[in-house]
């Protein structure tokens, strides 16, 4: 199945979208990658939905990427004698570690951690925000507050804090015990919630061990001002806008998910925009203008993957939601002021001589006009320094990994085909030729570009580059 986009789709699964037949359906749409949501599957439910994705993986015959998202931590208050209370403006409210239901003048907060760590000034967002405290005195017992927003409260709403960095990792204990199962599941990429700082990855690498790639999620301030930090020790970077939008101006966002995507480019790490593209379609056959526009802008940004939450876990609409997204990347990597767009955000390639053949090959590709650049790609690195630079030259990614192509399939413009691996540099171009023919890239007559490590199965070492013309029998000819 070849996509007729370079842009990549993730769709999340849950209860409006967990059969195998709609699994299927979804993928048919245009997903390329499902994402299991820990906060809301056991393991018996993840292991179905991870069985359920290779059976369809298994019958379309391409590579399909899972990811898991881990909870990360849930900072919430504690309850109310009444459930909730109506609060007035400028009075003083208390969060302390008192288990005693609360009232209008207190309520518990069962996190030492945040009591320790808040500081006079610091504000304190509750249920999205929509209560907002600013701290005015502190001990290890109490956090004093000022209420100088919203008016109501009720029990187990969450806790944001944008001014505050907590001394805690991004892990809890439901999320190690969630990593070490889907881990056993063999999935492709896991998600890490509400990082912080760069050390945050460090347990989750540890435990990965390699088994899966880790992509991190900006959802706080504080992750935002050690972004290239994060990216740097990160596989793949998601923009989780809502969690940013609470913390952070709304209107501060956009230019955040400007600032995330041109800076993981310029790394050669995929970059994932997520939350409330289509939400409108939860409930409704169509989307909004302004959710078109949306969608739109993060395909123009080049971003590598964009994604539906709760559009196609929970909606009326999830395959609708899905062909809808796929329709307008389409749309837009059709316009004629697309490719210049993706040009003038191009970065500048790093001194090492992986970027350089990959520069080459966009530019020789593009120069003469072949019919695919094919890539040769056992770790990855070779398939995403390719797709780093963005060549309007269709990509055809082969590994003999199946775990690297399935990683692969959230890279922006990769086409990724399990293969036999190269016995030597000749067969290794006449498979290049013949594969990118059975998968519609190219015809005899036409040329191609190939990228390798050379020895072959040499991670990281991109180190060739050759153009091949392909013969009437589908493999290379002199």
């Amino acid at each position: 199945m070849r996509r007729n986009r370079r842009v990549k789709i993730l769709a999340t699964l849950g209860p409006a979208s967990s059969s195998e037949e709609m699994i299927r359906k979804l993928h048919e749409a245009g997903a390329d990658v499902f994402r299991i949501n820990m906060s809301h599957a056991d393991h018996p439910l993840m292991r179905e939905l991870v069985q359920r994705i290779r059976k369809v993986e298994s019958d379309v015959g391409r590579p399909i990427g899972i990811l898991a998202d881990l909870q990360g931590p849930k900072l919430r208050v504690g309850k109310f004698a009444d459930g909730k209370v109506s609060l007035k403006l400028g009075q003083t409210f208390t969060l302390d570690d008192n288990p005693a239901p609360g009232d209008d003048t207190r309520v518990q907060l069962p996190h030492p951690e945040i009591l320790e760590a808040v500081e006079v000034g610091h504000r304190l967002l509750i249920d999205d925000g929509r209560l907002q405290l600013e701290c005015i005195s502190t001990d290890a017992h109490h956090i004093a507050c000022k209420v100088v927003a919203g008016d109501k409260i009720s029990d187990r709403k969450g806790v944001s804090l944008p001014d505050t960095t907590l001394a805690t990792g991004a892990l809890t204990e439901k999320d190690r015990a969630d990593l070490d199962a889907v881990l056993a599941e063999n999935v492709d990429w896991v998600a890490l919630s509400f990082i912080q700082r760069p050390d945050d990855l460090a347990e989750a690498r540890k435990i990965a061990r390699g088994r899966a790639f880790l992509l991190s999620k900006i959802e706080k301030p504080q992750a935002v001002e050690r972004l290239d930090e994060i990216i740097e020790l990160s596989d793949a970077i998601m923009v989780a806008r809502g969690d940013l939008g609470v913390e952070l101006p709304l209107e501060a966002v956009p230019g955040i998910q400007k600032r995330i995507t041109r800076a993981c480019r310029k790394a050669g790490k995929p970059v994932v925009v997520a939350t409330q593209m289509l939400e409108s379609m939860i409930t409704a056959p169509v989307p909004t203008r302004a959710e078109v526009s949306d969608v739109s802008i993060a395909v123009y940004e080049g971003a590598d993957a964009i994604m539906l939450s709760a559009e196609s876990a929970a909606g009326d609409y999830p395959v609708e939601a899905v062909s809808t997204m796929d329709r307008i990347a389409q749309c837009v990597e059709k316009d004629p002021l697309y490719p210049g767009i993706i040009f003038a955000q191009r970065p500048e390639p790093e001194p090492t001589g992986a970027d350089a053949v990959s520069l080459a090959a966009r530019q020789m590709a593009e120069t003469i006009g072949v019919a695919a650049i094919v890539t040769y790609t056992a770790t990855g690195t070779t398939g995403l320094r390719t797709a780093r630079e963005r060549p309007q030259i269709p990509i055809v990614a082969l590994s003999p990994v199946l775990a690297t192509a399935r990683r692969l399939s959230l890279v922006w413009g990769l086409h990724c085909v399990v293969t036999e691996d190269a016995q030597s540099l000749d067969d290794m171009v006449d498979r290049a030729c013949r594969i990118a023919v059975e998968q519609k890239y190219a015809r005899a007559g036409e040329r191609i570009i190939v990228t390798a490590g050379v020895p072959l199965r040499t991670p990281g070492a991109t180190n060739m580059l050759r153009i091949a013309y392909i013969g009437s029998d589908g493999l290379s000819a002199v």
